[in-house]
């Protein structure tokens, strides 16, 4: 029985990678409900003793003394008491040891539930204030299993969830695949506490740096502020605290190995660093960057920055779809508007018209509208008196019957056209037939303007 007892604790104390106090009084609690059951007793105060070193077990019940009893279950007389005890006073605790023989096979199923019910809430209890303190830091996990809104992570004794929204969008997971994460925040819940991680948040970007630059870690190099679009790119404000130390060139290491490091971490996400400065124009002008910038302006009320760049840096410096601006813009905190040279120097040459007041629907009308006459009144006036015209033939023209050259006109095309399916070598006899055809044609033609005439 010692043996057993004492090899079954260590055992569960090593599984679970819980201490052995933590262990032992898990199994105290449930021989106690273990006995309750079995002696059909929930009200009473069972307190259970365990030896692991002796193996022995000791069940005791806890009743308070009182003057008269009401509640045996949980009272003592002081007559009682003081057999017990002989300095008992009212109030006092009395331990009453009631040890059984054996106990059923219920309450040992029972005492089995209730040690794996301890032991988790243990091991949670352990886990939650173990990672309570580390929120805000970088852990190591290994996806576990995917689902479609959220995947499990293995972080080292316990479970993380990693939700979508949480993501980088352009990166791929698979089960094993081993990721550094951002511990995000712990959620208790019935079930436990649930931890949260993170792959996109700006914040890993900073730990990152202070796992890999030594000179973040120690405080000499502080990082000011962080713009991130996850998967895409990021802009690091760097400076220092100290004289004679670039703080740009000890985030990239030498040829630039610290910073590809953590590059390679977030799966080729670029990353800017940059030159931090207290002045507002230098720093977004810094922030721009890769773009060269050749003037800056500032209102320092409104916080707009109206940066002038040069023709071939305009779309360098907004960057695709806007991200270059945008960036700066989250880096800096100030309103960011990007003009070129040309744009400058024709808004200074092109002078501003002032705005043309609306016309209102209460403006007077002019004497010489209103007075307008119709139009047939203004064409009779304006014709002379020694050649009047008539309205009518004015706006309408009269029928003109069809000219004798019109009709020459069609005959042409006509003879224009046999002229072409002709062969040459009757040219001669078929002019001659076309001649006749001709008079014929201009004969029966004046014959009808005659009869036409006469009519």
């Amino acid at each position: 029985m010692k043996t057993d007892l004492k090899a079954a604790i260590t055992q569960l104390s090593a599984e679970r990678n819980l201490p052995r106090e933590v262990v032992l009084a898990a199994l105290e609690s449930a021989l106690a409900s273990a006995y309750k059951k079995d002696a059909s007793a929930p009200e009473q105060d069972v307190l259970v003793k365990v030896d692991p070193n002796v193996g022995e077990i000791d069940f005791y019940v806890q009743k308070i003394t009182v003057e008269s009893v009401t509640n045996p279950n949980r009272e003592i007389s002081i007559d009682e008491a003081r057999k017990l005890q002989p300095t008992a006073q009212v109030g006092d605790t009395i331990s009453l040891e009631c040890t059984p023989r054996n106990i059923g096979r219920i309450a040992a199923q029972a005492a089995k539930q209730v040690v794996l019910q301890r032991l988790r809430e243990a091991e949670q209890r352990i886990i939650y204030e173990e990672f309570t303190d580390r929120e805000g830091e970088v852990v190591t996990g290994a996806i576990q299993f995917t689902e479609h809104q959220r995947i499990y992570v293995r972080l080292n004794r316990t479970e993380a969830i990693f939700p979508s929204s949480e993501r980088i969008p352009s990166e791929h997971y698979y089960r094993g695949q081993r990721l550094k994460f951002y511990l995000l925040e712990i959620v208790p819940g019935s079930k436990g506490p649930q931890i949260i991680v993170s792959r996109s948040h700006p914040n890993l970007i900073r730990r990152l740096f202070e796992l890999e630059i030594p000179e973040v870690q120690n405080g000499i190099v502080a990082l000011k502020a962080i713009a991130r679009e996850s998967g895409h790119r990021s802009k690091v404000a760097v400076a220092t605290t100290q004289e004679n130390i670039d703080p740009v060139g000890c985030c990239l290491g030498p040829r630039g190995i610290r910073l590809q490091s953590i590059i390679n971490e977030l799966n080729g996400e670029k990353i800017d660093v940059i030159q931090w400065d207290a002045d507002p124009g230098v720093f977004i002008a810094n922030a721009l960057s890769p773009a060269q910038v050749a003037s800056t302006k500032i209102d320092e009320e409104r916080k707009v920055a109206t940066m002038v760049v040069p023709d071939k840096q305009l779309s360098l410096a907004i960057g695709k779809e806007g991200q270059n601006a945008r960036l700066a813009a989250r880096l800096t905190g100030w309103r960011i508007d990007i003009k070129s040279v040309t744009a400058i120097e024709l808004e200074r040459t092109v002078p501003i018209l002032p705005e043309q007041e609306p016309e209102t629907a209460e403006e007077p009308i002019a004497p010489e509208v209103m007075e307008r006459k119709p139009i047939e009144e203004e064409l009779a006036e304006d014709v002379s008196a020694e050649e009047p015209i008539e309205l009518t033939s004015v706006l309408e023209a009269p029928h003109e019957e069809p000219k004798e050259k019109h009709i020459r006109f069609a005959e042409d095309i006509l003879l224009s056209t046999l002229k072409a399916e002709t062969p040459d070598k009757d040219k001669g006899r078929i002019k001659g037939k076309r001649k006749e055809k001709v008079v014929k044609y201009k004969k029966q033609e004046d014959h009808f303007i005659d009869e036409d005439l006469e009519g």
